[in-house]
């Protein structure tokens, strides 16, 4: 994000089924089949149904390896991490990454989460960096005035936040599509910059969403590894008032951590949230103006070297996508 501060084995695109009438019955079982093995993986744990309450400090990050050189532009960070000077580029995963497609929700398929309405934030659109005055205005966000958005941050080899952001965003949907979810996005770099912080929340509320998660990478300094979810905390001021929804926000937060871990093998940020992986602010226009559980999630430090490996990996990006739904559903199936 940031407010704080290839895989040679890429995932598959999902078969598209056709044919006469036996294909379309396994045209309708498999999604059926795989909706009930996400929800069981979605549950259950070492100790049974429910979700990790604080996470080990200890947990090992699993590792990858990243290519190419990007060409050149800035971004830059907004508070407590280090300011982005990298350079914008290509994805250097050697998978190739989810395709975009409107923002709107789509029909939902039929599936446990049938009903159920979700927003994916994905933090920073790409072309904010060509709108510094449009994002640099401030706007209200309850506690104060803060800027509409940030260009993000981005790795020292120039891969992106917002490339980042959008990638993993297009594998969570798809697989929450599959377990019957209504997705809708915030922006999908269907509009030259933005929406502010401000609009990002509202668009949540809009939806009446069941879920909204936001989409981050962090951009601290080197050697400061792993992710953290980031909870709304108690705020009443202004036009903010958080209050019905910090309990089930810090729900959505909890158990996302956790099937984080399990999906990645990625430990919670040694560098904030002691060891648990979940961070309480109450600086964020995103979290304070929202009125349905929100969450942000930053899913690696894109400055590391050793999380930057995993940050441009298709196939960790996809992992990532993975324990994002698993918390998720678990979180809507209660």
């Amino acid at each position: 994000m940031s407010y704080v501060g290839p895989d040679s084995h890429p995932p598959r695109p999902p078969r598209r089924f056709s044919g006469g009438p036996l294909t379309v019955t396994l045209a309708a079982l498999v999604p059926t089949c795989l909706a009930g093995w996400l929800i069981y993986e979605a549950t259950s744990g070492p100790g049974g149904s429910e979700p990790p309450r604080t996470l080990p400090a200890s947990s090992q990050s699993a590792q990858g390896s990243s290519s190419t050189e990007p060409s050149p532009s800035t971004s830059e960070k907004d508070s407590k991490g280090d300011k982005g000077d990298g350079k914008e580029g290509g994805d250097p995963s050697t998978s190739e990454p989810a395709k975009p497609s409107k923002t709107s929700g789509r029909p939902a398929a039929s599936g446990p989460l049938k009903g159920k309405v979700v927003v994916i934030d994905p933090g920073h659109n790409p072309g904010n960096a060509k709108h510094t005055a449009e994002i640099n205005r401030l706007v209200d966000i309850g506690t104060n005035r803060k800027e509409c958005d940030t260009t993000g941050t981005s790795t020292n080899n120039g891969y992106t936040e917002a490339q980042f952001t959008l990638d993993v965003s297009h594998r969570l949907r798809t697989l929450l599509e599959k377990q019957g979810a209504t997705v809708k996005f915030t922006q999908d770099a269907d509009r030259p910059w933005g929406p502010c912080v401000n609009e990002r929340a509202r668009i949540g509320n809009e939806a009446d969403a069941d879920a909204v998660v936001s989409v981050h990478a962090d951009g601290s300094a080197a050697g400061n590894r792993g992710f953290h979810v980031i909870l709304p905390a108690a705020v009443n001021a202004g036009s903010a008032d958080t209050t019905k929804i910090v309990a089930p926000s810090r729900d959505l937060g909890e158990r996302i951590a956790g099937k984080f871990v399990s999906a990645t093998g990625s430990a919670p940020s040694n560098y904030i949230g002691d060891g648990t992986g979940l961070d309480v602010r109450k600086d964020l226009g995103g979290l304070n103006l929202s009125t349905v559980p929100k969450v942000f999630i930053e899913c690696g430090n894109m400055r590391d070297a050793k999380d930057e490996a995993l940050l441009t990996s298709g196939a960790w990006r996809q992992k990532a996508a993975q324990g994002i739904s698993d918390g998720i559903v678990s979180f809507l199936r209660g």
